[in-house]
């Protein structure tokens, strides 16, 4: 049985005016993706408005085989081809799994680590993390009158985990050990 899930992201390019069309069509594909077996999440991050057409879709779900079965769903086959005529550019996406995402290269060509490598670099990044964060945060937290309450500290504590892994730690660790890793 499969535990790892998986991740899709969709770039869309839209053409120049064709905002408000591409929306519509959001609204008509979403609810479909939202009832997807498996779907975890969906989160779009749009263009900004004058400057850029990118559309980004970002859709979770528990398992790789679900993520599939949408992806190559008769429902989004038929409501791509309607919106082929907006796209700039084909559509494009790719799909990671588990936490592929940590150790994707900037420009996407080169192949994710081995299993035990991820499970090493992203364990000994969370470690110290997870003893200097509390001891940080809870005294910070404490002094802004929150109440000191385990479920409390520890959303305010993995979410500064998570965020220094995402953005700060993982990007810069993956290319100090970029040799060993990838090797």
């Amino acid at each position: 049985m499969e535990t790892n899930g998986a991740t899709v992201v969709i770039s869309h390019h839209i053409r120049e005016g064709r905002d408000h069309d591409y929306e519509r069509w959001l609204n008509e594909i979403g609810p479909l993706c939202r009832n997807a077996r498996g779907l975890i999440d969906w989160q779009i991050i749009r263009p900004i408005q004058g400057l850029t057409y990118l559309y980004t879709v970002i859709i979770r779900f528990d398992t790789i085989s679900n993520l599939k079965h949408w992806m190559q769903s008769d429902d989004r086959k038929q409501l791509i081809e309607k919106i082929l005529p907006l796209l700039a550019k084909d559509d494009n996406y790719y799909i990671k799994t588990g936490l592929d995402f940590l150790f994707t290269s900037e420009n996407g060509t080169m192949k994710p680590p081995v299993r035990w490598k991820q499970f090493l670099v992203t364990w000994s990044a969370i470690y110290p993390l997870s003893i200097v964060i509390p001891i940080i945060l809870l005294p910070i937290l404490k002094r802004l009158g929150f109440p000191s309450i385990r479920l409390v500290d520890s959303l305010f504590i993995s979410c500064a985990v998570v965020a220094l892994m995402v953005y700060v730690i993982m990007p810069n660790y993956t290319k100090w050990i970029k040799k060993w890793l990838y090797q």
